[in-house]
């Protein structure tokens, strides 16, 4: 016996559920990646310094336009070819908290440029701030200042 052929309402109905189920289904895409603050010329990731240097040299170091990677729609530099690579292979273990927003304003609830200068490393991750000022403030409370950072962020981050 032959299918019957749908009505027109039966039509209807189903081209709508197609037409809601398709944005569901795409929306199960692996989550996006971070958003990175960037300088308003040319894109360049925590105002050119280099993310590996604050872990492995404990200190900041101007990157180099001649050692960079793209990560996260943002330009990254280095001080070598040796900190690119190492970033390159696990940007995330270099990469700032935040996006490298500072971190006393995004645990306030918004986001704020940095200093390169003014930064702390907790528990092997990279926290920038706005100034040493702000660094101050930020560090009367750390533990207090990351939760409430990491409890803002993803909402921060949505509206960037």
């Amino acid at each position: 016996m032959a299918p019957r052929p749908l009505s027109r309402r039966a039509a209807l109905v189903a081209a709508l559920a197609a037409a809601v189920a398709a944005p569901i289904a795409l929306s199960a895409a692996p989550a996006r990646a971070e958003k990175v603050n960037q300088s308003f010329l040319g894109g360049v990731a925590i105002e050119g310094y280099d993310p590996v240097a604050y872990l492995k040299q404990g200190r900041p170091v101007e990157g180099s336009s001649d050692f960079t990677t793209q990560w996260n729609g943002a330009v990254w530099r280095f001080a070598s070819a040796e900190n690119r690579d190492a970033f390159s292979a696990a940007p995330e273990t270099y990469a700032p908290a935040y996006g490298g927003y500072c971190a006393w304003a995004v645990s306030q609830g918004y986001t704020a440029s940095i200093d390169p200068d003014a930064w702390k490393i907790v528990d092997g991750r990279l926290y920038l701030n706005y100034n040493k000022s702000i660094q101050q403030r930020w560090e009367q409370d750390v533990p207090g200042n990351i939760a409430k950072g990491d409890a803002n962020w993803p909402e921060i981050e949505a509206g960037l």
